[in-house]
């Protein structure tokens, strides 16, 4: 099988050839029909985080599939189900978070694509547990982006508490964020997408966004204040001046929700106007598998649009400086030329 390797932080990944694993107990073995290119990945491949992952690596954790092979006890799963392998790979199940429905804040967790190998291949193995069914009327295409992208903002909005009629504000659109507008509208919210591409607030306004703001050529704070200011402030770029920015555009009783994480991961803000302005901030972390049920019946049901673009997985190094540069509307997906994808590399 096909497999993006990185063997050094920093260096490119090596697309090479590797035997097909074997799922062990409570595990299946899944083939792979499309994987979602998430910047995680980009930090993983380049060790930017405090806790690295362990080298050589295969990344990615949007990966969706076929089951092949089923491990020994495994009664969850069938072979010929479609399954998403999203960031949580596997968790304790007994802890305090397990148990009250907060699985991915385990701290027996790992992760796809960073403690074990993920979905730059054309077959992974996965805990049955953690992989989720993908219902029909859900295309790999699509389910591979709202396995990460999808759910991490879904998750975002949740944790936000948004209530209809609430105005959010929502920093970067890209893969994440033209998710984000989705789910902030439809729970009732007026949407400000902020971004530094024309393309992409073009993209956030045909998607439902009520105001766009570019960064880049304006002051989004003070943009943000003309139209009411925002209740909800949702950071999904990692620009430094982001974070302040968020923070000085929220009305009181405002929350500021930390989604994305730079490599120079520390923030400073102001204590005197956090608290008399009641202002909450909140780190919320991807989502658990039934956030994950959530997002795919939403998606089912036609409530969702994902936009996305593919590449084939020789291409992984390029498609990560594309990311990097900037230059991609909404979400990279790599696939794997099986059967059950057919989509031309173009934008949807």
């Amino acid at each position: 099988m096909r497999t993006a390797v990185v063997r050094s932080f920093g260096a490119p990944a090596e697309v090479e050839e590797r035997p097909i694993p074997q799922p062990g107990p409570g595990q299946v073995l899944v083939r792979l029909e499309a994987c979602g290119l998430c910047h995680t990945d980009i930090h993983a491949m380049h060790g930017d985080w405090p806790v690295k992952p362990g080298l050589p690596l295969v990344p990615g954790h949007e990966g969706v599939g076929i089951v092949e092979q089923l491990g020994d006890g495994v009664t969850s799963r069938t072979v010929g189900q479609r399954v998403a392998m999203p960031w949580l790979g596997h968790a304790c199940g007994e802890c305090r978070y397990c148990i009250d429905g907060r699985e991915n804040l385990c701290e027996q967790q790992y992760n796809n694509g960073y403690a074990v190998d993920g979905g730059y291949a054309e077959y992974m193995l996965a805990d049955a547990r953690y992989a989720v069914p993908v219902p029909d009327g859900v295309t790999p295409l699509d389910a591979a982006p709202l396995t990460c992208a999808g759910v991490t903002t879904y998750a975002a909005i949740k944790n936000a508490s948004v209530v209809t009629g609430e105005t959010v504000a929502v920093f970067g659109v890209g893969g994440l964020g033209h998710l984000a507008v989705q789910y902030a509208r439809l729970v009732g919210a007026k949407v400000i997408a902020v971004d530094v591409t024309e393309e992409k607030l073009a993209l956030a306004a045909e998607l439902g966004a009520d105001h766009v703001v570019n960064a880049q050529t304006t002051d989004p704070v003070q943009e943000i204040r003309d139209l009411g200011g925002a209740d909800v402030a949702v950071v999904l770029a990692v620009a430094p001046a982001v974070f302040r920015q968020s923070f000085e555009a929220l009305n009181r009783g405002g929350r500021l929700v930390l989604v994305s994480l730079p490599a120079d991961g520390t923030i400073t803000l102001p204590v005197f106007d956090t608290v008399l302005k009641g202002i909450s901030v909140i780190g919320s972390i991807v989502g658990t598998r039934q956030d994950l049920v959530e997002v795919f019946d939403l998606h089912a049901a036609g409530r969702t649009r994902v936009i996305t673009q593919t590449r084939d997985l020789d291409q992984v190094n390029d498609s990560v400086d594309e990311v990097l540069a900037g230059t991609v509307p909404a979400r990279l997906v790599f696939t794997y030329h099986t059967a059950d994808v057919v989509q031309a590399a173009e934008p949807r």
